[in-house]
């Protein structure tokens, strides 16, 4: 059963990425022009030629972004359907799809929320070359440290279980994973690259929009695989249930 429930969190994975892909062609690639046309505006009033592209930008709008978020997505499936194979019937009487969007959600507060309020995404004219590999090891030491921390709220919780009750344990839990972050949020060094003179709107609405590319990819793999799992599930056990009766 867990590699039908693979192949059908790939699916949906796929289906998240061209929704993802459709989003991000109408709210994050304008902004993306807008930012490419800032920095042409810099190069121009300092006298300096503009960076090479190594790939063109209609390439890169087009067929390379829906490579890349199809991929992604179609990654981001699979692993979100092994991880569902393995927590269901773990978080209590939930069904497959309560387990599917609570998922989801924890997902994207813990991989993409809370590593964004830290070091949130910017446009392609914000940031040095020079710290580019320091500023993605920050933001990926953020990402772990999120989800160790989610995992050890996690375990706390379910030793509380029987001692405080579902919704004490649930509390105890989740304030230990919000200490946790606050603590990484203030070890972790900040990084401020951005211009002075960047329009502020354009920064958050592009960092708004990062954001809501991903809360596509969650709510399609929320929404959309979990029935397709109950389906998985309850066609299973109907089958085990005629194997005992045949028997």
């Amino acid at each position: 059963m867990v590699r039908t429930l693979l192949v059908r969190g790939m699916l949906v994975g796929l289906l998240a990425g061209l929704l993802a892909f459709i989003f991000a062609r109408i709210f994050a690639e304008p902004l993306i022009d807008q930012a490419i046309a800032f920095e042409h505006h810099i190069h121009e009033l300092a006298s300096d030629p503009p960076d090479p592209e190594l790939v063109s930008r209609a390439v890169q709008s087009t067929f390379g972004l829906l490579t890349g978020t199809v991929v992604y997505s179609t990654v981001i499936g699979g692993v979100f359907a092994l991880v569902f194979a393995f927590a269901y019937g773990r978080l209590g009487r939930v069904g497959p799809r309560s387990t599917a969007a609570t998922l989801a959600t924890i997902a994207f507060v813990v991989l993409f929320l809370v590593p964004q309020i830290k070091y949130p995404a910017n446009p392609p004219a914000i940031g040095d070359l020079e710290t580019i590999r320091a500023r993605t090891a920050l933001y990926f030491a953020m990402i772990a440290w999120s989800v160790a921390a989610a995992v050890t709220a996690l375990f706390v919780g379910r030793r509380l279980l029987h001692r405080l009750g579902v919704w004490n344990a649930s509390l105890c839990g989740g304030a230990l994973y919000i200490l946790a972050v606050a603590l990484a949020m203030l070890a972790l060094p900040a990084v401020n690259e951005v211009p002075q003179n960047f329009p502020a709107t354009l920064l958050w609405q592009f960092r708004t929009a990062s954001l809501g590319g991903h809360v596509v990819l969650l709510a399609t793999l929320g929404l959309v695989f979990g029935p397709l799992a109950e389906h998985q599930i309850l066609g299973a056990r109907r089958s085990t249930a005629r194997l005992h009766h045949a028997s």
